[in-house]
């Protein structure tokens, strides 16, 4: 039962969980549908799916290479805009980055905010990580991985 509840749609976890009669009934037949996996090995099983190798997701992302595989080592957690560069090297749609940054369990791109719209709308239409951060350059909007100077 545990795999099956894991696949569960989020909606279905919500109402599951406001039908319950306790947090503890909820959790008790939830089971793995709780728990999201490790950054790590969420990337690495995405890699052994689509048969590809970590370098070439790295290289992608434009990533530095040793850094890049802490990440798919687990040695080091991802910050936002790396998971961003890294649903780009895996050529991800919005969808997808979405759940790519809620398993790296930091925010989701809003398209309230200019700069998660630009790069929402280049995952949308498949622009690479390199053309994304020209656009973002032209709309004077902070780099994908780039440390803004605080003054």
């Amino acid at each position: 039962m545990g795999d099956k509840s894991a696949k569960l749609s989020t909606e279905e976890l919500w109402m599951r969980l406001f039908r319950s009669a306790s947090v503890g009934d909820y959790l008790e037949h939830t089971g793995d549908a709780c728990e999201m996996p490790a950054f790590s090995e969420y990337i690495s099983q995405l890699c052994r799916e689509r048969n590809e190798k970590p370098e070439s997701i790295i290289k992608r992302s434009n990533l530095d290479s040793s850094y890049g595989h802490r990440l798919f080592s687990g040695a080091r957690n991802p910050s936002r805009d790396t998971v961003l560069q890294l649903a780009f090297g895996f050529g991800m749609d919005t969808d997808d980055a979405q759940q790519l940054l809620k398993i790296a369990r930091v925010t989701a791109l809003h398209p309230r905010v200019k700069r998660d719209a630009v790069i929402a709308y280049c995952l949308h239409h498949r622009i690479n990580v390199t053309e994304t951060q020209m656009v973002l350059y032209d709309h004077n909007l902070p780099l994908l991985g780039v440390r803004r100077n605080e003054g």
